[in-house]
């Protein structure tokens, strides 16, 4: 058996594709690590962020005006053809809430970041700055069939949306029209807004409103908006260097230098799918949110999983440089010698994995992917015991981790230059292996007897 694989390049071929398909194992085995790691570091986030305050979102303000809607329930059907029922309609009353936008919404925001450890995660906290101004227009009621005698005036309030009121950091106070008013914890009805606080001015005098608050607000990652006014302004500044544009809108303009970045939106009622004015739960306003989001400089866990992702690459062409070894060095391999090579391919992935949770994503590939080169190659040396095949094989690790590394930095374009990196690969091989005999490989050398006279 021995024999026939030493002398059979096919059934050696075969045998190193069957190592390249068994290594996929242990390196799903590193993929599911890596999902194992960054959910620990979700947890972590999750963890500080809860006590401190979560993603941010601001809703509002809007006015909220309760009213009395009388319902109508038809009369029910027996259950035998001789049971006595009552099929006239049942008529009651229930409350419901009518829900008015604004009609300019101006917010001002300023945000300070820092960021904190949990073990060896980040956390990224906000303290920031909100500065709301509204203008409201009452309309009439009675145009929304609702009869002047069924709304409730005296229980209506204006409500501002805050996602986490865990949070506030000081008390919030209401200039609504010229009176001061200090906001208290709660809203009316959760149809549009679920957590926030409210203000309860009188409505009946005056058709025009106008709105404006100061919030001191902590969060994590994210500070979002809904552009609930008929024309809505944001303008938010960030001490922050890496941010990531969210939601259903980009910035109008935007200004972002290695410290520090600016923004402004402009969103109109024409733009979102809802009204200025509606009744119960018609309508939804948080597919309409946009905002900021404050991300980290590199995602290590993002990288590793990238990398690891190129494994089936890495292993199948190192095990070619092997072959190609075996090939034009005349010295053969064992499998078992091809399973160790293919252990170390992987152990780099549990090394940089490893490396980039305590330094920056390319240190860690830096020292994990020169500890497998060299690794690799002294292997290499003390198996092959011939030097050009050992400078071949240390230069084209080298080669192939460069590449990979230039690959998982251009992201837009991993695939072209993957593609013309494979392409140039396989003419490599191409010209290499172009004299030689496959089908003499193996075959007992014939003697050379001289020619008779």
């Amino acid at each position: 058996m021995t024999s026939r694989i030493s002398s059979s390049v096919g059934l050696r071929m075969a045998i190193i594709v069957a190592l390249v398909l068994l290594l996929l194992i242990p390196m799903s085995f590193i993929e599911g690590l890596i999902t194992e790691r960054q959910a620990r570091r979700d947890e972590a986030i999750d963890e500080v962020s809860s006590k401190w305050g979560r993603s941010q979102t601001i809703t509002g303000p809007i006015i909220q005006v309760p009213y009395i809607s009388t319902l109508r329930k038809e009369g029910t059907t027996p259950t035998t053809p001789d049971s006595k029922h009552d099929a006239s309609p049942v008529i009651y009353e229930a409350k419901e809430y009518v829900h008015i936008l604004p009609e300019q919404l101006i917010i001002q925001a300023h945000m300070v970041p820092e960021v904190r450890h949990r073990g060896i995660y980040q956390v990224i906290l906000y303290r920031s700055r909100i500065h709301i101004n509204a203008t409201f227009t009452l309309p009439s009621l009675v145009e929304l069939g609702i009869a002047s005698n069924k709304i409730l005036w005296d229980e209506a309030a204006v409500v501002l949306g805050i996602s986490d009121v865990k949070g506030i950091t000081s008390a919030i106070t209401v200039r609504y029209d010229t009176t001061l008013y200090a906001a208290d914890p709660g809203v009316l009805s959760q149809y549009v807004i679920e957590h926030g606080i409210s203000i309860r001015p009188p409505f009946q005098k005056a058709r025009q409103h106008t709105f404006s608050s100061n919030i001191s607000l902590h969060g994590s990652s994210e500070l979002l908006f809904v552009p609930v006014g008929r024309e809505t302004d944001v303008q938010l500044e960030a001490a922050w260097g890496n941010p990531s544009f969210t939601g259903a809108y980009l910035p109008e303009r935007r200004t972002v230098t290695d410290s520090l970045v600016r923004a402004s939106w402009k969103v109109f009622h024409f733009n979102r799918r809802y009204p200025q004015v509606w009744s119960g739960s018609s309508y939804t306003v948080a597919e309409s949110t946009f905002g900021i989001r404050l991300i980290p400089g590199i995602d290590e866990y993002q990288k590793t999983m990238r990398t690891a992702k190129y494994a089936i690459m890495i292993v199948a062409l190192t095990f070619l440089s092997f072959f190609m070894v075996e090939i034009l060095a005349r010295r053969l391999l064992h499998p078992i010698q091809y399973v160790l090579i293919g252990l170390a391919l992987v152990v780099f992935y549990t090394l940089l994995l490893s490396l980039s949770e305590q330094i920056r994503f390319t240190f860690a590939y830096t020292i994990a992917s020169t500890l497998t080169i060299l690794l690799i190659t002294l292997y290499t040396r003390s198996v092959v015991a011939q030097p050009k095949a050992t400078f071949a094989i240390g230069g084209i690790l080298t080669l192939l981790y460069l590449f990979l590394f230039v690959i998982l930095q251009l992201q837009d374009y991993a695939l072209l230059l993957g593609s013309i990196g494979l392409f140039g690969i396989l003419a490599v091989v191409m010209y290499t292996t172009r004299n030689i005999d496959w089908f003499a490989i193996g075959k007992p050398e014939q003697p050379n007897f001289p020619a008779s006279e």
